[in-house]
């Protein structure tokens, strides 16, 4: 009877989906791609692949202005569109485009170009270490988020996101560049929220989760401002959604 009891218990502990995990401070991948684009299913994939991986934390936000071509990106928002053109100015770009990937808030390329991506986020990675003493640090606090330590100007502070992700999702295109197409897209970015500001001093914001939240991945980002637009990342957080 001891025997099978254990069987049955170890059964149930393999159906258990896996509690989430959190990884701190992985270096932050945002893809700008669209279902409407033809160049884009290449850096979808390769996305896809990044977020298997410990130290990335990749994101992809769904952008708005190919929608006119004939299909409606479902995951597309005009906010997402927004950010990428924040960073166009930001980074001195004379446009925007798609797929685009942004790494660490200061380092873009074409996101199908996975050499190119792997060498910048090696260079980030880098620069993490060379300024791992002055970066803030992230960790759950209850339904809030922790914040301490770092080196910042008063006059200059950050701004602390908040990012719900939809881990996969595949989708029959009917119109546009990629008719008769499914596609996969992985940590679709659904809702952006800004939390507050950090500039230095040790505080707690509260994430405000309900239950839209459950399911989805959380990434938790400080992220300098510059006048131009969003600077680089100091630090983030990554909860992994169950599995």
């Amino acid at each position: 009877m001891k025997t099978s009891l254990v069987a049955v218990a170890a059964l149930v502990g393999l159906a258990a989906p896996a509690p989430a995990a959190e990884r701190t401070n992985p270096i932050v991948v945002e893809l700008f791609t669209s279902q409407g684009c033809s160049s884009c299913p290449p850096a979808d994939a390769f996305l896809g692949e990044l977020t298997k991986r410990r130290d990335v934390l990749a994101l992809a936000w769904h952008v708005d202005y190919w929608d006119y071509i004939g299909w409606k990106d479902p995951f597309a928002q005009p906010a997402f569109t927004a950010r990428q053109r924040d960073y166009g100015r930001a980074l001195a770009q004379r446009y925007v485009y798609t797929p685009q990937m942004v790494v660490d808030g200061r380092l873009q390329g074409v996101g199908s170009e996975r050499p190119a991506i792997d060498r910048l986020i090696a260079q980030a990675a880098r620069q993490h270490g060379l300024n791992g003493a002055s970066r803030p640090s992230l960790r759950l606090d209850g339904g809030a988020v922790r914040i301490e330590g770092g080196m910042f100007e008063a006059s200059s502070p950050a701004v602390v996101w908040l990012a719900l992700f939809e881990p996969e999702s595949s989708t029959r295109v009917a119109r546009g560049e990629n008719a008769g197409r499914s596609l996969g897209n992985y940590n679709i970015v659904r809702e952006l929220r800004v939390l507050g500001r950090y500039s230095g001093e040790a505080t707690s914001l509260p994430l405000g989760l309900d239950a839209s939240a459950a399911g989805k991945g959380r990434a938790i980002v400080v992220q300098r401002e510059t006048p131009a637009g969003p600077g680089p990342i100091l630090a983030s957080l990554a909860i992994d959604p169950p599995r």
